[in-house]
């Protein structure tokens, strides 16, 4: 059968709420689907944040649903900048409140957040059922990571229902709660057991869809394998491994259209590969932006990202002072970890004109460092598939990259055989270490200072394409797999 009707259930959506990769691949892979003439819907929590941007949006059902003591509305709009119908779960007392998503103003952890995600999935539910939205029920529901794992088991116990997909962004993040909150959820007892939801006498709201979905996906085909073993299992291995024949890794595609150095207009002078000059100009202006001396012939290295450890900033604090001694400069533009931001903080006071350091997120900035740095710096420990290595890519901006998930899949290093055969667009290292981080750096600089070589790895790197096209059918097939199996 022909998959016709997705609804695409995730807890944020670029643009309208972001926090990680979660929200650019929401709020591109439906509009890619939608390109493939596929009648896609995104449902979405109401956060405060979110309905302050959409006032206009008109209320289309209201509704309620089981341990929630109000009425709900659902809203319904278009997903800015593109023809995506979307839909607001609106529960005033769970999501029209201060902070973000997940965090209240100090970054602490909703204590609700579990009453609050098992609401959104059952309105999933309910809206699958075609309970809400009696004209529509879609053949396919895709969740996104624990917040809508939920909605996956309570979906597994209808008889005639949609298929159900649950794609893993980032296993580390698991929804896990004490025993005592399935009992407040007032969940079907059945649900509690170790081949269900319950995990080490804990809830776990992620393995409601890494059990009960029909297919499971993650984000690139090499972190697919890597979540099957104990270094990045995060202690579901066993699990993944048992349901390996249903786990599919499909890359994640780059919005091309928001990253685009041609069209970008977040950047003062637009380039592509055919007319660089652009690119030289971008990097002064980001060398001023950060109070860094205009050095044409300086290595300019950027940096965007949460800081973490998982991230490999300790790393990268570890191998700065030799990276230092070296005719370089380093932009970073992150926020997370208060330990990594001082580190960060005090290493940029100890090379001044060196190191230009933002704390926090800037949209246009993170498009700025792209387009103006020559070399992209991701050490991450584990990275399940990773964006901006592909947005570095496309800007002609090489990235220096750790050997694992997406990283792997998406970047070449520079050998002497990839470089024979022009398939190289990188660097890579092995090992998450300083020693190998700086050793790859120092590969980088030194191919910097060799203009053909590096013209060609520009090229070379800008030539790839990593759209959401190719990974948009991919996920297609697995619909139709799904349906075939709910059915």
């Amino acid at each position: 059968m022909a998959i016709e009707k997705i609804l695409f259930a995730t807890s944020e959506a670029h643009p309208l709420i972001k926090t990680g990769g979660l929200a650019d691949v929401s709020g591109s892979l439906p509009a890619a689907l939608n390109a493939l003439d596929k009648d896609v819907r995104i449902i979405l929590p109401a956060y405060r944040t979110v309905l302050d941007s959409c006032r206009d949006w008109k209320p289309i059902a209201h509704f309620e649903l089981p341990n929630v003591n109000e009425p709900v509305r659902l809203l319904e709009g278009q997903l800015p900048g593109t023809t995506v119908l979307t839909w607001l779960v609106d529960i005033p007392s769970l999501f029209d409140r201060e902070g973000g998503p997940y965090h209240d103003a100090n970054g602490l952890d909703w204590s609700d957040n579990a009453q609050r995600f098992t609401a959104f999935c059952r309105a999933i539910e309910a809206i699958a059922c075609a309970q809400i939205v009696p004209d529509w029920q879609p053949d396919i529901v895709h969740c996104n990571d624990w917040q809508t794992g939920l909605a996956a088991a309570l979906l597994s116990q209808h008889g005639e229902r949609p298929g159900t997909v649950f794609t893993i962004h980032n296993l580390a993040y698991q929804g896990l709660y004490p025993a005592s909150t399935f009992a407040e959820l007032q969940l079907t007892e059945n649900f509690w057991s170790m081949h269900a939801l319950e995990f080490h006498d804990q809830l776990s709201m992620i393995k409601g869809g890494l059990v009960f979905a029909d297919m499971l996906s993650t984000v690139s085909p090499t972190y697919a394998r890597e979540i099957q073993t104990p270094d990045f299992g995060c202690g579901l291995e066993a699990l993944l491994r048992h349901r390996q024949d249903r786990l599919l890794g499909i890359l994640n595609g780059a919005d091309y259209e928001a990253w685009n150095p041609l069209k970008d207009p977040y950047i003062e002078h637009p380039y592509d590969a055919n007319k660089l000059a652009g690119k030289a100009q971008n990097k002064a202006a980001l060398q001023t932006a950060f109070a860094l001396a205009k050095k044409p012939r300086t290595a300019v290295i950027g940096m965007i990202s949460r800081l973490a450890e998982q991230k490999g900033f300790d790393l990268l604090l570890e191998a700065l002072p030799g990276i230092m001694k070296k005719n370089v400069q380093l932009v970073i533009l992150g926020s997370g970890d208060k330990k990594i931001e001082q580190g960060l903080r005090d290493a940029s006071a100890s090379y001044p004109g060196k190191i230009g350091l933002q704390i926090g997120y800037d949209e246009a900035l993170s498009h700025r460092i792209e387009a103006g740095a020559d070399i992209f710096l991701m050490p991450s420990r584990y990275e399940p598939c990773g964006l901006n290595q592909i947005y570095s890519l496309r800007y002609g901006t090489i990235p220096v990259v750790h050997r694992t998930g997406g990283l792997a899949d998406t970047v070449v290093d520079l050998t002497p055989i990839s470089q024979a055969n022009h398939t190289a667009n990188g660097f890579v290292f092995d090992e998450a270490n300083a020693s190998d981080l700086r050793a790859a750096v120092f590969r980088a600089l030194e191919c910097y200072r060799q203009k053909n070589v590096w013209r060609e790895l520009v090229a070379q790197a800008m030539a790839v394409d990593f759209s959401w096209n190719s990974s948009a059918r991919r996920y297609l097939d697995l619909y139709r797999i799904a349906y075939e199996l709910s059915h």
